[in-house]
């Protein structure tokens, strides 16, 4: 064991124990985390909806809040986001859902927890006559990416990081777990 090792062990294990609200203590591999839970993240995401995207005076298109989903198997989180559609080219209000999924980063700059890597997994109008369908679809993409690329799940606080900065820590990995997120720290480049 290497003595930088040994002389943070008993800071790693003092973490532990006085852990702040989302400092969860000694993680698997006998490092240090965070934790998010669902509800946080929820409301996080609740903040940004509605949203609402005009297309070119022919479409209004409304996105709701989404109602999110742990995928702990893909390590992403997924999302069933309810959509409303109306404007001239429709001729009336049509409702529909996008089903997305996405992976996680932490951005150190700010210290957000960030979806990126955005998979749109289906857009469904299912009252929606075939012409109009077709043009949802090809803004589909790019308004999934405009409504929940880069979005800031969780934003860790300065008391938060406060303890692993003094260690010599810093956030590495995020894994999605049944609960939320798990946000392991690991030993921060020399500055």
């Amino acid at each position: 064991m290497n003595r930088r090792r040994m002389l943070t062990l008993p800071a790693w294990l003092l973490a532990a124990g006085a852990a702040g609200p989302g400092l969860s203590g000694v993680h698997a591999a006998d490092r240090p985390g965070y934790t998010v839970s669902t509800g946080q993240l929820e409301q996080a995401v609740a903040e940004r909806f509605p949203l609402r995207y005009p297309v070119g005076g022919l479409l209004d298109l409304m996105l709701l809040t989404p109602r999110l989903r742990l995928l702990p198997e893909l390590n992403r989180l997924g999302a069933e986001m309810p959509v409303e559609a109306a404007g001239p080219a429709l001729g009336r209000r049509y409702s529909g859902t996008f089903d997305v999924d996405f992976a996680l980063r932490y951005e150190a700059r700010d210290r957000t927890v960030r979806a990126h890597r955005l998979r749109v997994n289906a857009l469904r109008f299912p009252d929606l006559p075939p012409g109009p369908s077709a043009l949802l679809d090809a803004y589909g993409i790019a308004l999934a990416e405009q409504a929940l690329g880069e979005v800031v799940l969780h934003t860790l606080r300065p008391q938060d990081l406060a303890l692993p900065d003094a260690m010599g820590l810093q956030p590495g990995s995020i894994t999605v777990t049944p609960k939320g997120l798990a946000v392991t720290f690991v030993v921060a480049p020399p500055r």
